[in-house]
């Protein structure tokens, strides 16, 4: 009989892991919540989650507007939503990706980051671009070049153009590991340029939430996005170890 009962909370614990298994990861204790009404829209609401190790999601902001692709959201590569089935994100296609992404790196103008602020972060000069050509070995990775001795495409790469939109970026790491060429590249949390200017993939919103929001970001407690609609929520909270529905961001 004990033999038995450890077989079966072996199999129970192994299903209880797989539950979890695309979620969010059990290190990660700061979340960013993107919601949208639907696929195809580009407006939606973000909201900020905090948990102790172990613990449950606490919202630590009230939810914000933000923008998303020009022509909504499909399923990005991250940590989840990879291998759902449906619509999936693709080079310059409009949309937005959804899934659970690791937060990478913080880029901007300044010499340092805003007040308060305590993350990875590079001061981008001149010769930082980000390839967006998926002819590139480079694509959808970060890098400095001599802009004296411009590769192709640099005028599409470059992460200092002098747009206010790119004063600070955050990037949502969506097919980074490793990157799949034609698969979306470049994809951002920055300043948005107008209440009805969604962008070809980033996530935007006013320049003070997104200052916020870097502020907040630590290293050391694996922050991640999810960015899902509203249906597609309701069906994986749990599953996901996402914050109950009734938390996230008002539809």
């Amino acid at each position: 009989m004990s033999i038995l009962r450890a077989v079966f909370f072996g199999v129970a614990m192994i299903v209880a892991r797989s539950a979890h298994a695309d979620g969010v990861p059990a290190d990660c204790s700061q979340l960013i919540v993107g919601v949208a009404p639907d696929w195809n829209s580009m407006r939606g609401k973000l909201q900020l989650f905090e948990r102790s190790r172990g613990g449950s999601w606490t919202a630590v902001t009230p939810p914000v507007p933000v923008l998303f692709g020009k022509n909504g959201i499909a399923w990005g590569s991250g940590i989840g939503g990879q291998d759902e089935p449906g619509l999936h994100k693709k080079e310059r296609d409009g949309r937005a990706p959804a899934g659970i992404f690791a937060i990478g790196k913080v880029f901007g103008y300044e010499t340092k980051l805003p007040p308060g602020g305590d993350y990875p972060y590079h001061q981008v000069s001149e010769g930082d671009v980000w390839s967006d050509d998926p002819r590139s070995p480079n694509y959808n990775r970060h890098i400095v070049i001599d802009p004296k001795d411009p590769p192709d495409n640099y005028t599409h790469e470059k992460m200092r153009s002098g747009d206010f939109a790119y004063h600070w970026l955050v990037e949502i790491r969506h097919n980074s590991d490793p990157p799949v060429p034609g698969a979306g590249s470049a994809i951002f949390f920055h300043i948005r340029r107008g209440v009805n200017r969604a962008t070809t993939g980033c996530t935007t919103m006013a320049e003070p939430e997104l200052v916020k929001m870097i502020s907040w970001l630590r290293a050391a407690r694996h922050p991640c996005y999810v960015l899902l609609p509203a249906d597609e929520y309701e069906k994986k909270w749990h599953g996901w170890d996402l914050p109950p529905p009734e938390k996230t961001p008002e539809r």
